[in-house]
């Protein structure tokens, strides 16, 4: 049997589309169903019912996947791994990421990266939606947590620690937060996920939480809007130390409290994690991009770099790791 009517089968199961595993192949949906016809001719099954709307996989079709998708990748990765033996990384790499994080933490990387190797070239797909990477051919996903688990190898890329801040325009105009409790009476910008808009904890030096019931001015579902909201001097926004670290040196903002650890989830949970599709064999293009941008992250998101160095001790004490072990009592404040 032909292996590549194997690969195509996986495909078309994995993409529930003729049409979808086309425009991926970039050929004509019916040379597609011509060569799913011949599968089904050779191996005396229906595979596929097929209408103007959907395409089901049959019951003799998910046996066959079964037993065949573990077959067809041992092929590819046997496939890849002679091709990449002695060889340089080359080929398009398909990445998806959020989009502010890419634009200020990878997108800066990459002439560096294309330098060390030229044969690469890439294809950003650039959301905050979650894609699915077997069908939509990811080689590497980078995900903010939280996510759900996967299995897809999984790498924390850095931890990530938020911060409050607002414009220095909206702290004259409106009073300057003394304490975390003063954030309860005023009008927040607040990311739209859930868990992220009701309260935000803060955590000083003693190691006791605060929580903080939140009012929201301006609910936003993308990063950069988020510090784009506070530069308008909107109001307080909680967010990465990564999105704001250039505001933050020039004094485009102001980290309002800067002796406090601050999340809207838990502690040292926020972070950036690395996946890839779980297999016998990582391609040579995806391993020196991973091991390339661990490198990179090894001290935290490049955004942070512009962020002044020369932070406060107390500061300095909320590593994500701090208070690993210590209890912690949480007080709330109440609106008024």
């Amino acid at each position: 049997m032909d292996t590549s009517l194997l690969r195509l089968f996986v495909a078309v199961m994995r993409r529930r589309s003729f049409a979808g595993v086309a425009r991926d192949l970039d050929v004509d949906p019916s040379a597609i169903s011509r060569a799913i016809a011949s599968l089904e001719d050779e191996l005396g099954v229906r595979l596929f019912h097929r209408t103007t709307r959907r395409l089901a996989p049959t019951e003799a079709a998910e046996a066959y996947f079964r037993r065949i998708e573990p077959l067809a990748d041992d092929l590819d990765a046997a496939r890849m791994a002679a091709r990449d033996a002695g060889k340089q990384p080359e080929g398009i790499l398909r990445v998806t990421s959020p989009v502010g994080f890419a634009q200020i933490n990878i997108l800066p990387l990459l002439p560096e990266l294309v330098a060390l190797y030229p044969g690469l070239a890439f294809d950003f797909v650039l959301t905050d939606d979650e894609l699915d990477l077997i069908a939509e051919r990811i080689d590497v996903a980078v995900r903010l947590s939280p996510f759900s688990p996967t299995s897809h190898v999984a790498y924390r890329l850095c931890r990530m620690a938020p911060v409050v801040c607002a414009s220095p325009q909206y702290l004259a105009r409106c009073g300057a937060l003394r304490t975390p409790a003063d954030l309860a009476r005023h009008k927040c910008i607040v990311f739209r996920q859930a868990g992220y808009r009701s309260e935000w904890r803060l955590r000083a030096a003693a190691g006791d939480v605060i929580a903080v019931p939140i009012q929201a001015r301006c609910i936003v579902s993308n990063a950069l809007a988020l510090r784009d909201c506070a530069l308008l001097g909107l109001g307080p926004a909680l967010v990465p130390r990564w999105i704001v670290g250039r505001e933050l040196n020039t004094r485009q903002l102001v980290n309002i409290f800067p002796s406090h650890e601050a999340t809207a989830t838990e502690f040292g949970a926020a972070a950036a994690w690395l996946l890839y599709p779980s297999r016998a064999y990582l391609p040579l293009k995806v391993r020196v991009f991973v091991d390339f941008l661990k490198k990179k992250f090894r001290a935290g998101a490049p955004g942070e770099a512009a962020v002044n160095a020369a932070r406060t001790r107390a500061a300095s004490a909320f590593s994500a790791d701090a208070g690993t072990g210590s209890p912690q009592v949480a007080r709330r404040i109440q609106r008024k």
